[in-house]
């Protein structure tokens, strides 16, 4: 290589995959979340359990979960898939 670094692009998936699976309410809140400037970066999906949006503000500061009826986490015990 000639003194670039190649690096491998993350694979974005659309929203519409990404809210595949998630409760009315989850939808409900995340369309007002957007409105807002919110993203949804990622869905959690524990086994035997509800799925887990994760949302960040337009500034990357602060993240939410959203839980199945619809409301916010905004304490969520994240931890990487490294442990």
């Amino acid at each position: 290589m000639s003194g670039t670094e190649r690096r491998k692009t993350q694979p974005t998936l659309d929203t519409e995959t990404l809210r595949k699976g998630l409760t009315e309410p989850q939808r409900r809140t995340l369309d007002e979340l957007e409105h807002f400037q919110w993203s949804l970066e990622f869905v959690r999906r524990p086994m035997f359990q509800d799925p887990v949006p994760v949302l960040y503000d337009r500034e990357r500061k602060r993240c939410v979960a959203l839980l199945p009826d619809g409301t916010l986490d905004e304490a969520p015990k994240l931890r990487n898939a490294k442990g």
